[in-house]
């Protein structure tokens, strides 16, 4: 399996929503979370960006998946506020790849860290998963 160079990078573009905010995460009866960025969504664009680098990869049925994330989420950014997500490709970590992720809004960054991500067949993932249901 080949992979990016070192140092390649993609980018992913999200401009914010409601249902991206942390006021969409309360769940039980007195939860309340503010009407800005969710940190998951923040996590999920670097996500985004990681697997973009890694799609030319991919042979069929085989998906990338994320394995560990270590990253801070720094600042708010409200709703109708643009957000590019940059992953770098920084080399392989044993069997995973091993990313650089940041993500800046108009006022500056937002979030910084590392990501790291693996190839996996789909099927041998869903079939764990499965497996994962009942106990």
């Amino acid at each position: 399996m080949s992979e990016p160079e070192i140092g390649a990078e993609a980018e992913v573009v999200l401009v914010v929503t409601p249902a991206d905010t942390a006021a969409r995460l309360g769940l039980e009866p007195g939860e309340s979370y503010p009407e800005v960025l969710a940190t998951r969504t923040v996590v999920g664009e670097m996500e985004r960006a990681a697997a973009k680098l890694l799609r030319p990869l991919l042979q069929p049925g085989q998906l990338s998946v994320g394995v560990r994330v270590d990253v801070e989420h720094t600042a708010p950014t409200p709703i109708g506020a643009r957000v590019v997500t940059r992953a770098r490709y920084l080399g392989r970590d044993g069997k995973l790849f091993l990313f650089e992720v940041e993500a800046r809004d108009p006022g500056g960054p937002i979030g910084r860290g590392r990501h790291w991500r693996g190839i996996i067949d789909e099927v041998r993932l869903l079939a764990g998963a499965e497996r994962r249901k009942d106990g």
